[in-house]
């Protein structure tokens, strides 16, 4: 009786680091490192359709470096919009290896579209005017975005 006791409980113990362990994997996969240049951006990554829905909605602030990278699950001609968003963002419409096909700034709370000249695979949301002041356009290739998860 003691053994089976000591067993389920050693048992229990592991199952709670086990679960500890994923749950941190799991957190550390909702973010990619990308490269824009020798300019580095946390990103986080939206790759599911509720956090792709939810975006940046209701956040008051974003670090300088930190932006969301939209995952879509196919290439289109995406669009987004800001309602419930409250910080002014820039987006970059990326296609399938990354380049970015074009930047729209938008503002807080609006709910105009703004949409990728040519099928994007890809969206990324930074703060305003953060492409702008590093000089990066239309044809930069970012890097690391083939580590991004594919959605679902």
């Amino acid at each position: 009786m003691h053994t089976t006791t000591l067993s389920r409980s050693l048992g229990a113990a592991l199952a709670l680091v086990a679960a500890a362990w994923c749950g941190s994997a799991l957190a550390e996969m909702g973010r990619l490192e990308l490269t824009a240049g020798f300019h580095r951006i946390e990103a986080e990554v939206a790759y599911t359709d509720p956090d792709r829905q939810q975006g940046l909605m209701n956040r008051r602030s974003m670090a300088a470096n930190q932006g969301m990278l939209f995952v879509f699950p196919f290439p289109a001609r995406h669009c987004m919009w800001m309602k419930n968003t409250l910080l002014p963002l820039s987006v970059a419409f990326l296609d399938e290896q990354g380049r970015i096909i074009n930047i729209r700034d938008m503002q807080p709370q609006t709910e105009n579209s703004h949409c990728a000249d040519k099928d994007a695979r890809f969206a990324l949301e930074m703060n305003q005017g953060w492409f702008a002041q590093r000089g990066l356009k239309a044809g930069l290739t970012l890097g690391g975005i083939e580590r991004a998860p594919a959605p679902r």
